[in-house]
């Protein structure tokens, strides 16, 4: 957030760890990310299923979703889509399903909310019996698998989609490997399909594709430090972009609008605030939307942040859960396309929010869509933080039908 009166902060920044929790240690990471590694965390995955609620979904139909047993399952009602609020360009896609023998659903990629053609507005992967006409393992309306069908059991899908090209494999066997025209869908939505009989999915882990680097772990060339104001900013000799005091910041020299962006984040002390600013006004000091970085709970409770808490959206969205220790690495992964914001920290969904204010071009007071610069933020005196591994990648257009 925007610095305060410094004397205050410095007089009150050392009784923070005192006053409230902290994660003790990085063990949460694989246990708040249904299932991820420490290293796939590391590498940039993220779930979006957290094993215990549908945050981060939304059913298109009256289906009968349910989460049971880290398991989301559907037996009945409407059919219809339960698809991610994010959407999603180039990517790899991890997941387990489990559906008898008769059941007809499929795992819809770069899906509009309600897809009519199956052939044009989406892709969809099949789950089915062996005598429909794709069979599970089966791009539908476009490639024809044939492999052994198997019901009742977990099998698992693994599913990239980058630029063109869609590949998939089944348990492990590669079942597709398609070229897509120029003219089909670049982005979209994740569906999970609700249709005839009972299906389940669990493990559901998306890896964000080809972003581009902004630090090559050298220089700050490739950056704007004119408004680095009171904070000192320096390369260190691992490599890490680290930031001193405040207030300041950095800046970007690109500009995004729609997009995927990661970095790994360390602050080297307890207690420190600091943010990632994204679609900022270009040269003005942290204009824009912040995701925030504070590691501080209230009462013990991880679930009450201090100030929105790290991936929190800043005197809009609180984070869900405060998942990142001060004095450790995390991962931040921020998806924006049009008003709809999304942020996960160590692979976790902590934010799903959508901006409905008014359209302005300062997103202090209201809506802003506008490509824009991303900020690292020098809060005030105390701040000492470090990242590394920053990328971002502008999003390909939708073409909703």
């Amino acid at each position: 957030m925007i610095a305060r009166a410094i004397t205050l902060l410095a007089a009150t920044a050392w009784i923070l760890p005192a006053a409230f929790g902290q994660l003790p240690s990085q063990d949460f990471d694989s246990k708040m990310s249904n299932g991820l590694s420490a290293d796939q965390i590391a590498d940039g995955w993220i779930s979006l299923f957290d094993g215990k609620t549908l945050y981060g979904w939304k059913a298109e139909s009256s289906a009968e979703w349910e989460v049971t047993d880290g398991e989301i399952r559907v037996s009945g009602g409407e059919q219809g889509l339960l698809r991610s609020t994010s959407q999603f360009d180039d990517f790899e896609l991890r997941l387990e399903f489990k559906a008898e023998a008769k059941t007809n659903s499929g795992i819809f990629v770069r899906t509009s909310p309600k897809p009519k053609d199956p052939a044009d507005d989406c892709l969809e992967i099949n789950i089915a019996p062996p005598e429909n006409p794709f069979p599970t393992g089966s791009l539908v309306y476009r490639h024809k698998a044939d492999i052994e069908n198997k019901s009742g059991i977990w099998r698992s899908y693994r599913i990239l989609a980058q630029g063109k090209q869609l590949k998939v494999w089944l348990d492990g066997k590669q079942t597709i490997d398609f070229d897509m025209k120029s003219g089909d869908v670049a982005r979209g939505f994740i569906g999970l399909q609700a249709r005839q009989g009972k299906v389940a999915f669990r493990k559901i882990h998306l890896k964000p594709l080809d972003a581009d680097s902004l630090f090559d772990g050298k220089s700050l060339d490739a950056w704007d430090t004119s408004k680095a104001l009171k904070s000192k900013l320096t390369v260190t000799d691992k490599g890490h972009l680290q930031i001193i005091g405040g207030s300041g910041q950095i800046e970007t020299k690109g500009r995004y609008a729609d997009f995927t962006f990661t970095t790994h984040c360390k602050t080297n002390a307890a207690g420190l605030n600091s943010g990632v600013f994204f679609r900022c006004i270009p040269g003005d000091v942290m204009n824009g939307y912040e995701s925030q970085i504070q590691n501080q709970f209230k009462s013990g409770d991880p679930t009450k942040p201090v100030d929105c808490g790290t991936g929190g959206i800043f005197r809009r969205k609180p984070a869900r859960r405060v998942n990142a220790a001060d004095e450790h690495w995390f991962t931040k992964t921020i998806v924006a396309t049009g008003p709809h914001i999304a942020v996960w920290v160590n692979g976790f969904q902590v934010v799903d929010w959508a901006d409905q204010r008014k359209p302005n071009a300062n997103p202090r007071k209201g809506r802003r869509l506008k490509a824009g610069s991303i900020i690292f933020q020098g809060h005030d005196p105390t701040t000492d933080l470090l990242f590394k591994s920053i990328s971002a990648k502008e999003q390909a257009a939708r073409r909703f039908k």
